[in-house]
């Protein structure tokens, strides 16, 4: 590779192939997620940027079918969980020295949490469970999550059931330059 701007570009859309490629994954086979693999997507979760470094995240990793099957049914776009091992991403509000800060802070951990699947060679899906109250009941009360700590998100992941070819969303209306 040279220096130009052309072989710059080469090198930055290779950089960036990681991110374009990643797609949420809804089917699983039916087979765990070695341990070692969970390690790795977990500290990976962990690296993410956050507010003063506060890092407000927790982590709960369900394995269980009973308790997947009961998270799958307890939220309307669960359904993958039935199916995958999962970890489910929860903001400890007792611990961050910048509280409005603390959902962006486990939406950077969600985010890596499904780039590091991705790059391992798994699927995953993000499902959304704050700020909607019913749904975070639900979680909270499923896994027993202590008071002050906070259901985030849950994310099914496994090895993918069917792959999934990168998708352009790229959208140049939504730019816009030194001003609205």
């Amino acid at each position: 590779m040279g220096d130009s701007p052309a072989d710059f570009a080469y090198g930055a859309r290779r950089a960036c192939d990681g991110i374009l490629g990643r797609r949420s994954v809804r089917r699983f086979e039916r087979r765990p997620v070695d341990d070692a693999l969970v390690g790795s997507l977990l500290e990976a979760a962990m690296a993410a940027p956050s507010a003063g470094d506060q890092r407000p995240w927790h982590f709960v990793v369900v394995t269980a079918a009973g308790t997947l099957a009961a998270l799958a049914r307890s939220h309307p776009y669960a359904k993958p969980l039935a199916a995958a091992p999962l970890a489910v991403v929860c903001g400890d509000e007792t611990v961050a020295k910048w509280p409005p800060f603390w959902p962006q802070d486990c939406a950077a951990a969600t985010e890596n949490l499904l780039l590091a699947t991705h790059e391992l060679g798994l699927g995953a899906v993000w499902i959304g469970v704050y700020p909607l109250e019913e749904r975070v009941a639900a979680v909270r009360a499923e896994l027993g999550v202590p008071e002050g700590i906070v259901p985030f998100a849950m994310v099914a992941l496994g090895h993918p059931a069917t792959q999934k070819g990168p998708v352009d969303r790229y959208d140049a209306a939504r730019i816009h330059r030194e001003r609205w």
